[in-house]
């Protein structure tokens, strides 16, 4: 069966349903998490680079296996291997709720990614193929993305509720009866598909992407606390990854990663404004975390309530960004985003924003408002000017970019943390051992706003449109000449 067959309007908000019941608990996971750091510090005796590590080893995989589980389900059936992932999300769940030290929490969380990594990105293929007209599709995936910016707003909530009344390993047990109920609706709702072509796997060019991200994102947790002895061969692997994959992936007549995207201005400037801004999401969630329930000593619940102000506005802004990308296009959008984002890095970086509520209250609403704007045009630039045929395989790189950035924020502001705090205590030395990392946050806000105005404009248009049509003219079978032509 190469395509879904043409369902009742009720069944199609039924997959729907179902495919957002899945974003739902892999977004919500995170963010729930982050609120938890301090009570599996106290409890598992967590250094910071074990907290940084309970949250980098499931982005770390998200990241390396998002586009072959896209992939993979063109070409055995995006049914199967979406009941495989909850299967799998749900048991690593069920195990990270039972881990009886941190290594095991770390091993556990990365068995919930390999089921995360199989869900996202097969979920909004289906979504795709079940939405045929183009207007119902653009409302089914606005409805996507308002479950990202929800998850945003209730995970600290109901992170710190579960935190403070039951413990930390009750933001697993979420997952277990909504995971359950999608894998049961997925099996008796959800019709299978395939690609009509499937890319074929490049298992070389995965082993390498692996290799790059978790070598890289080792290096980087673990400097502050190894000599460069220790360090220095995962940074060199690092390299060498790098260089074996630029080498290797422009040789395969279907690559994992498609270097000639990268010809395309808006293409590499999306990628890029995606690493950024999620860097600094995962950065800001983990300094902003440890600082409420370590420095200021708020309960976890206490804490969730005073990132409302950052997570109320993401989710109120997303969908306004998204209607902005449609009509103005992505520039408007992301200078807002990459504006807000540096004034809120600058707040806390120049003024301390921490020490005073009015300020800490501002940081939190102006890093809401502007990661609220970034999401909808980093897809709508990732895939700007791209052949319909390579529209999905832009995007899988955009999430993947995504899932990235937020593991090198939390591994880059954790080390920066963990370097200035040193042997005393979070107390004494939090703000200003942070203050380093804001500026880091503060950069990433100037990239994103750099890059929304040079990677939107009239130049920038153009580099889409003859990547586009190299892309095109690549992939055309030649011309048959001669005789019987």
């Amino acid at each position: 069966m190469a395509r879904m067959p043409e369902l009742s309007h009720g069944r199609r908000m039924l997959v729907l349903a179902i495919c957002c019941m899945s974003l739902l608990i892999v977004s919500l996971d995170n963010t729930v998490l982050n609120v938890a750091l301090p009570s599996l510090q106290r409890e598992l005796d967590a250094s910071t680079s074990g907290l940084q590590w309970t949250i980098d080893a499931y982005t770390l995989v998200l990241a390396s296996l998002l586009m072959p589980a896209g992939s993979t389900a063109d070409r055995i059936g995006r049914r199967r291997v979406f009941l495989s992932g909850l299967v799998v999300f749900t048991l690593g769940s069920l195990l990270c709720s039972l881990a009886p030290d941190l290594n095991w929490l770390v091993v556990f969380r990365m068995v919930q990614a390999v089921g995360g990594s199989m869900l996202n990105p097969v979920a909004m293929s289906i979504i795709t193929n079940t939405f045929t007209d183009p207007r119902e599709r653009a409302r089914a995936i606005g409805v996507w993305g308002a479950v990202v910016g929800l998850s945003m707003a209730a995970g600290p909530l109901v992170g710190g509720l579960l935190v403070d009344s039951v413990g930390w390993r009750s933001i697993f047990w979420v997952n277990l009866p909504v995971g359950l109920a999608a894998l049961l609706l997925t099996w008796r709702f959800v019709p299978e598909s395939r690609a009509p072509r499937a890319r074929r796997p490049d298992p070389v060019g995965q082993v390498l992407v692996i290799a790059l991200f978790g070598s890289l994102t080792y290096a980087i947790i673990e400097a502050p606390h190894g000599s460069w002895l220790s360090t220095a061969p995962f940074a060199a692997l690092a390299a060498v990854a790098l260089l074996a994959l630029l080498r290797y992936e422009p040789r395969r007549p279907e690559p994992l990663i498609d270097l000639r995207f990268f010809r395309s201005a808006p293409f590499s400037g999306a990628t890029v404004i995606a690493v950024s801004a999620f860097a600094a999401l995962g950065g800001f969630l983990f300094l902003s975390t440890l600082y409420l329930q370590n420095v200021r000593g708020l309960s976890a619940l206490e804490a969730g309530l005073w990132m409302l102000p950052m997570a109320v506005p993401t989710f109120l802004c997303a969908p306004l960004s998204g209607r902005l990308v449609g009509s103005r296009g992505p520039r408007l959008p992301l200078l807002v985003a990459g504006g807000a984002m540096t004034v809120s890095g600058l707040l806390f970086a120049l003024f301390e924003a921490e020490t005073s509520n009015a300020t800490l209250l501002a940081g939190y609403v102006l890093f809401g408002v502007g990661f609220g704007f970034v999401n909808a045009p980093i897809t709508n630039t990732a895939v700007s000017g791209m052949p319909l045929s390579q529209a999905g395989v832009a995007s899988a790189v955009a999430s993947t970019s995504r899932q990235l950035g937020q593991t090198l924020g939390v591994a880059v502001l954790g080390a920066v943390l963990a370097a200035g705090v040193g042997s005393s205590s979070y107390a004494d030395t939090f703000v200003t051992a942070s203050r380093p990392g804001w500026w880091i946050l503060t950069a990433c806000g100037a990239g994103v706003l750099t890059l929304g105005v040079l990677t939107t404009g009239p130049w920038a248009r153009a580099t889409a449109e003859r990547a586009a049509r190299r892309l095109e003219s690549e992939e055309r079978p030649p011309r048959r000449t001669g005789v019987g032509a």
